[in-house]
């Protein structure tokens, strides 16, 4: 959980760094968006476009993935 924390910890300086760096350039993510022909209302849909994929597959899937790791986890021999 620790090394878990730490990753996060470590994108999240490097997002914040990178974020200092192209605020100084005066680069917004809007112009970044507009040189590669997107729009932040393109970005929003795919992201919706996405989730609504997503989430039927997620839930499906944890109905089978969550019972077999339930069992598994109650038949594991005890540690010491």
């Amino acid at each position: 959980m620790l090394k878990l924390l730490s990753t996060f910890a470590k994108i999240a300086i490097a997002s914040i760094l990178t974020g200092v760096v192209l605020a100084k350039l005066n680069l917004s993510a809007e112009q970044i968006l507009l040189e590669l022909g997107m729009t932040p209302e393109n970005v929003i849909q795919w992201m919706e476009k996405g989730m609504t994929w997503a989430v039927p597959h997620l839930i499906l899937g944890s109905m089978v993935i969550v019972p077999v790791w339930l069992v598994v986890y109650l038949f594991r021999p005890p540690r010491s």
